[in-house]
């Protein structure tokens, strides 16, 4: 396929005035004399360039997009018509409270089923991305430990973390702390005993973990943590593995951060926009971002008075866009919310059951709402990698799951396949993984020059990503 640049044939693509322009009102260092070097092209020329650039982009109404709630969950397409209404895609983020009762109304309502949610006591919907929410909460316990003039110096993170949760609480100054999984791929309860002193200020979890699986000792652990004065926070990235069965606060986090353009179908493919709202506990309120949405019964309002507070945490009240859509998705879902969970955990187990036979599956144990297997036995057999099978998933009009993640597995590949997948397609997804790995061993050439039928091929990854070619320079 050509550049635009190439397809440039000189034609306009729209003209402005037939009247020569005076620009001597000008200073004549601000004006460009030579040419601007941009294509020129006919508008309809136009249209045709870019609707087939974006014909070659795999989307989930493409195929299979087994990244699941962490990239590519289902979006209900009436979330987009409602997200741009009038009401919401023109109002100003400087209009005062008086004239945005209708968007405050809005978010007040979702702060409130947050909270019913998670079962947490406050909630800021300030935070524009998970990794964001991950920041906010930390700064939350750092301040709440000042506060109580305690200055705790150490957070404990499990080695199946995020990766962007040891680098959450470093950006807050403190020192991290590793511990290993057990056999079960667990929180290790004795080691994090070991660990365990007056200067940790808080444990980081995911639950179900990185993983896949759900931390059956997190009470024993919440016990733990709060025996020695410490707090827990709660990751949830994987929160679409538990609405409506359980919570964080059952768990006894007192800090949690929400991925709304994950569990509530707000897809943030392409790098954003995403929200990560942040629930607290009641002792943690008054150290929330200011400000909070409140309501006095007869008008809602943005409060700035908190106590404690750590300060705003972002230029304008959270990602609007995505909090319609939440809010949305929240309310058309309702009690069956739940279903959402139960689907996916279903989905998960089904797969992983399936494709064991096929390749190893390092943590055999219940999965939630994903799981991982590893392409370590086509690795020392035939020498395909994880990374081979994944483009040979390419082939097969599928997007490859996320994989080597978590980094304590080696050759890993992340399943998450969500709720919202029939048993028809996890059947065709389950052939194609049998068909590579089958593949893998009677024509491992061909696993390994994949894919064969895209648009780009074979990829250099690494230059690619540090030094890509953005600039177009005629020959």
């Amino acid at each position: 396929m050509k550049t635009i640049f190439e397809k440039s044939n000189g034609a306009d693509g729209i003209n402005l005035t037939d009247e020569s322009l005076d620009f001597s009102f000008m200073n004549c260092n601000n004006l460009r004399l030579g040419k601007i070097g941009l294509p020129q092209i006919g508008e309809l020329d136009v249209m045709r360039h870019y609707k087939e650039l974006s014909d070659r982009n795999f989307c989930i109404e493409k195929g299979f997009y087994p990244l699941g709630s962490c990239t590519m969950k289902y979006n209900p397409k009436v979330n987009e018509l409602l997200s741009t209404l009038e009401g919401f895609s023109s109002i100003h983020p400087l209009s005062d409270d008086e004239s945005s009762q209708g968007a405050l109304e809005l978010m007040f309502n979702l702060q409130e089923a947050l909270k019913k949610i998670t079962g947490m006591d406050a909630v800021t919907l300030q935070p524009s991305a998970g990794a964001h929410g991950e920041l906010t909460g930390m700064m939350i316990i750092k301040k709440y430990f000042e506060t109580n003039g305690e200055n705790r110096k150490k957070v404990i993170i499990p080695d199946s973390a995020h990766g962007t949760n040891p680098a959450s609480a470093k950006m807050c100054g403190f020192d991290i702390v590793e511990i290993k999984s057990n056999s079960k791929g667990q929180v290790d309860i004795d080691e994090l005993r070991s660990v365990l002193d007056a200067d940790v200020a808080a444990i980081m979890m995911t639950n179900p973990n990185t993983l896949g699986i759900f931390e059956e000792n997190v009470l024993e652990i919440s016990d733990l943590m709060h025996k020695n004065g410490s707090l827990l926070y709660y990751d949830g990235a994987n929160f679409n593995a538990i609405m409506g069965y359980t919570n964080p606060k059952l768990m006894g986090f007192d800090v949690v951060h929400l991925n709304l353009h994950k569990t509530m179908a707000t897809p943030h493919g392409g790098g954003g926009p995403g929200a990560g709202p942040v629930a607290v506990v009641e002792k943690l309120r008054d150290f929330l971002p200011s400000p909070i949405i409140e309501f006095d019964g007869k008008k809602y309002s943005r409060n700035y008075c908190i106590k404690h507070s750590i300060g705003s945490v972002k230029s304008f009240y959270g990602n609007f866009g995505v909090l319609v859509r939440a809010y949305a998705y929240i309310l058309m879902m309702g009690k069956n919310l739940k279903c959402a969970s139960e689907n996916a955990v279903l989905n998960a187990n089904y797969l992983k059951e399936k494709l064991k036979r096929h390749y190893i599956l390092p943590y055999d144990e219940p999965c939630m709402h994903e799981f991982v297997i590893t392409g370590e036995k086509q690795k020392n057999n035939n020498g395909v990698s994880t990374l081979n099978i994944a483009k040979a998933l390419m082939d097969e009009n599928t997007h490859p799951p996320t994989v080597y993640f978590p980094l304590i597995v080696h050759e890993a590949i992340m399943i998450e396949p969500t709720e919202s997948e029939t048993k028809e397609k996890m059947d065709e997804f389950v052939d194609i993984m049998i068909k590579i790995s089958k593949e893998a061993e009677s024509n491992p050439e061909k696993i390994i020059s994949a894919p064969h039928t895209t648009p780009v091929k074979r990829v250099d990854e690494t230059s690619a990503a540090r030094h890509p070619d953005l600039k177009y320079t005629e020959e």
